[in-house]
């Protein structure tokens, strides 16, 4: 059984959780064509290496960041959004 650490609830059964895909600046509306919000709403960087990834802890809710190797799929480590600081 694989496990991921909930920053709230401690190790889990990785079947608790759904995934959200990558951590992404969001465009200023204002300044962004309907192309390039094409590619951001639907093209994936898809990179090799250390990804920040949003997950949810299903049963009580609670949205985390992970960072995890694209390579290995090893989860390096898990922190609530407030932990986030200027790695934004």
């Amino acid at each position: 059984m694989k496990l991921l650490a909930c920053p709230v609830n401690g190790f889990r059964n990785i079947d608790e959780f759904q995934s959200f895909g990558p951590l992404r600046e969001t465009p200023d509306p204002e300044k962004t064509s309907d192309a390039e919000w094409g590619q951001h709403l639907f093209r994936a960087d898809n990179r090799k290496g250390i990804v920040v990834e949003w997950w949810r802890h299903v049963p009580s809710n609670v949205f985390f960041l992970a960072e995890r190797d694209t390579e290995s799929n090893e989860v390096v480590r898990t922190f609530l959004p407030a932990e986030t600081g200027e790695r934004r």
